[in-house]
């Protein structure tokens, strides 16, 4: 043993001496506990978790290569995945663009057990192509969505088997969803994301096993529906289905594969963030008695709903309760990992530190996060709002101080319609079974706004049990059950007879107070904020006054209101932290201490 652990510890150190996070740009904390031989390693999905898995994050090889050749002739160096290649931590620190690919190559040994393995991805940007010795696995289109392929047919019996992953990304040449990168970072707009950035992993899994589980409560029956897919049942297969409570089983219930089972959770205990309540599920496919595969997950008994209020004003509602819902606009940027946290410590840090602050609410601003994001959430207690990524911009609305948006809807190619499509359908899949997703956010300040009304009305149709912000700060259709004003930098609310009333009104961005903090800044010089100070009293005396006036729009009928936002971000330094998240620009406990106003609702 203690030979073996030697052997593995000078192979750590040889790996580790290939590597190094490109200098030059701050990094927080967590960037120094980051090795390329235990990169991300906690367990990527705990929303459908087995046991017999294997993490391929690590150096890879890759090379960059013009997007009309053939595949490289040699690699030019190692790359540090899941991150970016244009991040410091991947160790490359450089950009690639639409005229080139990004190609990645490694090796890995078949997990032991099972007869099926498959390859998952958490996150590619954009264009992905997948090889396994040699032969094509599958291919993906999408930046934002996790996908998976059946690689057993390319395996071989035994031995060293080669992964290749070709990546084409026009980020802003391209009509696909990519949020906020562009070629030419300055503003609002950010360094370019290419290629992986979330975890790579394999799964050995039996012949026959569950791919999906789908769960949707509704605590007004007190009922949890479960959907489920699997692939490849044999006549006579059952999927076991039950729920937990601390180890006591509170439902059980048998049906066939591929089939729908609900629940009965009686006197079920509500999610909240207050009281972040969660339930053990466990499926199992049983043949003849026996379990044949068997999966874990949870769920959380909670309502995203709205209803009109004694005055007649509609009220968005967290089980059939109104709750003012206030957070930040979280955008997910690290200046060491770009769209990668470097460890799952920091990825929760943003926030357990957000809920200190005393927000009980983020809006995850036009990116996704990977599924341990979510699941922090959940666990912790804070409402998200899911936006969509934007995509081809084209003409754009430009939002004005007081006017909520009145223009057109752009016209978009059939490919840039597809595009979008195709990837808000998967983040909502991908998505759905996280409680702490209360709104849909399909559109933001008309950056790619089209077919609203029909956008709006499928993502309804998707998903019933949650909350559609049809447009948040862009142009607004009476459709949907938000109407969402941006406001820069003072408080306000959009009419609350806009459209007849009908739809509950958000403050859905405002703020933007900056403060540049020497030595924890992108750049050194062309900071900005929506209004800057010279010290962390003035801003926060003026954030103060700010929440005086957002309790005082409260009874007028805000339901909700965002703040710009949890930290700086390239050269943008409106944040509460700095970039790095080593300054907070004021106490902890005093946003907290000014926050807890808001929530009185008597």
């Amino acid at each position: 043993m203690k030979k073996l652990f030697v052997l593995l510890l000078v192979a750590n150190m040889a790996q580790a001496q290939t590597w190094q996070a490109v200098p030059g740009r701050i990094k927080t904390p967590w960037s120094e506990k980051v090795t390329p031989g235990q990169v991300l390693p906690e367990y990527p999905r705990p929303q459908l978790v087995r046991g017999n898995w294997k993490n391929l994050n690590g150096l890879w090889n890759y090379a960059v290569t013009p997007r009309s050749a053939g595949n490289p002739a040699a690699y030019t160096g190692k790359i540090l995945v899941p991150f970016a290649i244009e991040s410091a931590l991947s160790g490359v620190g450089r950009t690639v663009g639409k005229d080139s690919l990004l190609w990645y190559q490694t090796t890995f040994t078949r997990p032991a057990g099972g007869k099926k393995i498959l390859l998952h991805f958490g996150a590619v940007d954009w264009e992905t192509e997948v090889y396994v010795n040699g032969m094509l696995a599958g291919s993906h289109k999408g930046g934002f969505d996790p996908f998976s392929f059946d690689i057993t047919p390319h395996l071989k019996k035994k031995g060293e088997q080669t992964l290749v992953v070709k990546v084409w990304d026009p980020t802003d040449q391209g009509p696909q969803p990519r949020g906020k990168q562009v070629r030419k970072p300055e503003g609002i707009w950010y360094t370019p994301v290419t290629g992986i950035w979330q975890t790579v992993w394999l799964e050995a899994l039996p012949e026959t096993y569950l791919a999906t589980v789908k769960q949707t409560p509704d605590i007004d029956q007190e009922t949890l529906t479960v959907n489920t897919t699997v692939v490849n049942p044999v006549p006579g297969d059952q999927v076991l289905v039950s729920a937990w409570d601390n180890g006591s089983k509170v439902a059980e219930t048998t049906i066939e594969p591929g089939g729908s089972a609900v629940l009965k959770i009686p006197s079920p205990k509500l999610w909240s963030p207050s009281s972040p309540f969660l339930y053990d599920l466990k499926l199992e496919i049983t043949r003849k008695g026996k379990a044949v595969d068997t999966v874990k997950s949870y769920f959380a008994m909670r309502k995203s709903s709205m209803a009109k209020d004694e005055k007649g004003v509609y009220r968005m509602l967290l089980n059939n309760k109104f709750l003012f819902q206030y957070g930040p606009l979280d955008q997910g940027w690290w200046p060491d990992g770009l769209y990668t946290a470097p460890t799952d410590e920091a990825l929760l840090f943003d926030v357990e530190q957000t809920k200190a602050m005393g927000f009980n609410m983020i809006r995850k601003h036009i990116k996704v996060e990977p599924a341990r994001w979510y699941y922090h959430c959940d666990r912790l207690g804070m409402l998200v709002w899911q936006d969509m990524p934007s995509g081809d911009l084209g003409n754009r609305w430009e939002p004005r101080p007081g006017i909520v948006g009145r223009g057109t809807d752009q016209q978009r190619s059939e490919a840039s319609e597809n595009a979008y499509r195709q990837e808000w359908s998967a983040i909502m899949d991908a998505l759905h079974n996280s409680p702490s997703i209360v709104v849909w956010v399909p559109f933001n300040e008309a950056w790619g706004q089209f077919k609203t009304r029909e956008i709006t009305e499928w993502t309804m149709q998707k998903d019933p049990s949650r909350l559609v912000n049809s447009a948040s700060g862009g142009n607004f259709y009476p459709t949907g059950h938000i109407i969402d004003l941006h406001n820069y930098p003072d408080p306000a609310m959009p009419d609350a007879d806009i459209y007849g009333g009908k739809q509950a009104i958000v403050l859905g961005e405002f703020g933007g107070l900056g403060l540049p903090v020497d030595g924890h800044v992108w750049q050194q010089k062309d900071n900005w904020g929506y209004q800057t100070f010279k010290t962390a009293g003035e801003l926060f005396r003026r954030y103060q006054e700010y929440m005086k006036k957002l309790k005082e729009l409260i009874p007028l009928g805000l339901s909700a209101a965002v703040y710009t936002q949890t930290t700086d971000v390239e050269v943008e330094t409106n944040g509460l932290m700095t970039y790095d998240r080593r300054v907070f620009k004021n106490p902890v406990k005093s946003f907290w201490e000014v926050h807890q106003q808001l929530y009185d609702n008597k």
